[in-house]
């Protein structure tokens, strides 16, 4: 018996960054988005240089995730205001990355931060990847995303208009709510940071921000603030080198009246006879 074989066709890879969607159209939810996402990174800059001596990490800011292949591919995305990858290459055979595809690099983020504009329910939605009984894929929530599917360790939902942080930390297979620490802070092991509340003003607006601290409780600063740091640093070290200066002045002044009043003294003193002196008990040859 022959036996015959029939033609398969090749595999379709799965698609890359630079064949999926990078954007949907859709506008940014509100004012504070952009500077939160640029007061985070830039603060974090000095904690990376140490996680990540070779620069193996990136920062994605509205960028999408995509997990799951759909049609359009846009439905197989989220898009966290911000997240950070570590161990990863910034850029992907050097293009910059246009979005983060988990399938290419099997690697989840560690954390992802969500700045809701509502209340805070569309980042809580837990609905899971199912299909309704007519058969249509019903969207699941983001909440359900990054807990079943992405996996990824930390979760923060920042309610803007009340300056609310909520975090969750995955534990097994579920989110557990974060308590913050003493400080009020969150800490993000990991990272070796901890997570908080700022009020502020930052690119000329005061209001409430999301900023890192270290784990010894101080606010990493961002480059703006490293600049006047040094300004002021620079500023009081010359009022120091100013006041030792106007000391050794004073001190030389001080030195210079003494020996002018000891010169004088001298001078009053060789007016007197010997016998003068010697009834003040000094020796004439003193005076010489």
């Amino acid at each position: 018996m022959v036996q015959t074989v029939s033609k398969t066709e090749p595999l379709t890879p799965f698609p890359d960054h630079t064949q999926l969607p990078d954007e949907d159209g859709t506008f940014v939810k509100n004012f504070q988005e952009h500077p939160q996402s640029l007061l985070l990174t830039d603060s974090l800059s000095s904690i990376l240089q140490q996680l990540h001596p070779d620069g193996q990490y990136c920062i994605g800011q509205d960028c999408g995730i995509y997990w799951r292949e759909t049609e359009p591919p846009e439905r197989g995305a989220e898009a966290p205001d911000w997240f950070y990858v570590p161990n990863v290459p910034p850029n992907l055979d050097g293009q910059i990355r246009r979005s983060y595809v988990i399938w290419r690099e099997h690697i989840s983020p560690t954390i992802v931060l969500e700045f809701a504009s509502g209340d805070g329910s569309e980042e809580r939605d837990r609905t899971p990847l199912s299909r309704s009984s007519e058969g249509d894929l019903i969207k699941p929530g983001k909440f359900w995303v990054y807990e079943q599917i992405m996996r990824i360790a930390y979760y923060g939902i920042f309610i803007v208009t009340t300056g609310e942080l909520e975090m969750y930390q995955l534990v097994g297979d579920r989110y557990e709510p974060m308590t913050p620490g003493d400080r009020g802070h969150y800490a993000i092991i990991p990272m070796q940071v901890e997570l908080g509340v700022w009020e502020g003003i930052y690119q000329n607006q005061s209001q409430q921000w999301l900023r890192w601290w270290d784990v010894d409780g101080n606010l990493l600063p961002i480059g703006q603030e490293l600049a006047q740091q040094e300004r002021l640093e620079k500023e009081r070290e010359r009022l120091e080198k100013e006041r030792e200066r106007s000391e050794k002045e004073q001190e030389r002044s001080e030195k210079e009246q003494e020996r002018q009043k000891r010169l004088k003294l001298v001078e009053k003193l060789r007016s007197l006879s010997p016998e003068q002196l010697e009834a003040l008990g000094i020796n004439a040859n003193d005076l010489i």
